[in-house]
């Protein structure tokens, strides 16, 4: 079988539906690989092209060996570009002769493409736990793959690095009795105080979006235009990946979530509240009703969507963690983000030389608006 690897190359898939079972076909599979999130991204921006590695005359009907969606983003005024596999590639890492050949692959588009790099971010674990204490044998392999095949760590970690998960192959009760006692009192008194969770629908994407610029403005963190979640939230709700639910308390919005859900897996991919009535615990019996609707659907992980780098208070998330904690998920810790510079020059022109300029340009301007 090793030998066939060798005889296997990409191919682009033109048909929805058979991308979604080609990806159905292999594990871990995720809702940024999918055919939706491709034709999202394609209307700010990029070009997706979904690829699929095939043994050469395979019979019909072969599932293929790996997938990776793969976007294009030109680089203004220059015949380059820059290449991202978000959450890819899709493929079986235990394979070694398969991560092999899957690397050469897309070196080889990034060379046919004219890339400056290629970004990959796969679900590859590194490592269980908080305090980093259960390597993976399998991520650590993968990782002197790609330094062995000059790929690099990447400044530039599009995703979470790291993320909590709960299991749902378990009983509804068991899982909120594992729960920290704490966190089980906040959700009660949620439901004790009046607070009420509903499924929302399009109508609310809207001040959903309303919601997250605030929290945005609160927590310190930069978000893209409002068009842009209501684009992607849109997109994915009529694909039937994306489900919102909104915290209410007499008539008044306290707070909302989306959870996108593909492959058995549910992912709290965005979330929104206010500074209003937070000690009925809002957010508490949000993230509850959202892991019972994703139990009920039939997903078996949870993903709370991020996590700290390092787990000390002067992480960015450390605020988020400790909410993230009390659920009494498991820390998941991954590779992260890798690039292959496939021009080299160039890839240090846009990753070093570039970044220094306009940060030295905004220190001028910062400089002459104070002065």
């Amino acid at each position: 079988m090793r030998d066939s690897y060798i005889r296997s190359a990409f191919s682009i898939e033109h048909s929805a539906s058979a991308w979604h079972q080609a990806l159905s076909s292999l594990p871990n599979s995720h809702p940024l690989q999918s055919w939706p999130w491709g034709d999202f991204k394609s209307r700010w921006g990029w070009s997706a092209t979904p690829l699929l590695l095939r043994i050469h005359d395979e019979p019909a009907g072969e599932p293929p060996l790996a997938a990776a969606l793969v976007l294009k983003r030109s680089i203004p005024r220059t015949r380059f570009s820059i290449l991202y596999v978000p959450k890819g590639p899709i493929l079986d890492y235990n394979n070694a002769p398969l991560r092999r050949v899957v690397l050469a692959q897309l070196e080889q588009v990034a060379r046919q493409d004219k890339a400056v790099f290629v970004k990959i971010d796969p679900d590859v674990i590194s490592a269980w736990g908080q305090d980093d204490d259960r390597k993976s044998p399998i991520g650590a392999k993968f990782v002197e793959e790609l330094e062995a095949r000059e790929w690099r760590f990447s400044q530039d970690q599009v995703q979470y690095r790291n993320t909590v998960e709960l299991d749902l192959e378990r009983d509804e009760e068991v899982i909120l009795a594992s729960m920290k006692r704490k966190t089980r009192y906040n959700i009660r008194l949620a439901s004790r105080k009046g607070v009420l969770v509903r499924k929302g629908n399009p109508a609310d994407f809207a001040s959903i979006a309303e919601k997250y610029t605030e929290t945005a403005a609160r927590d310190g963190f930069t978000i893209r235009p409002v068009e842009y979640y209501l684009d992607a939230w849109q997109t994915m709700y009529d694909a039937g990946m994306a489900q919102p639910f909104i915290a209410d308390f007499e008539g008044d919005i306290l707070g909302a979530v989306i959870v996108v859900h593909y492959g058995g897996r549910a992912l709290y991919m965005y979330g929104a509240s206010t500074g209003k009535e937070r000690k009925r615990m809002p957010n508490h019996v949000l993230q509850w009703e959202a892991i019972r609707w994703a139990k009920a659907s039939g997903c078996k992980v949870y993903d709370f969507w991020g996590a700290p780098d390092e787990f000390e208070e002067t992480d960015p998330l450390w605020g988020v963690w400790r909410f993230k904690a009390g659920f009494n998920g498991q820390v998941i810790r991954h590779i992260g983000a890798w690039d292959y510079p496939a021009r080299p020059f160039f890839y240090w022109v846009y990753t070093v030389v570039i970044p220094k300029y306009l940060n030295f340009i905004r220190s001028r301007g910062e400089n002459q608006t104070t002065t």
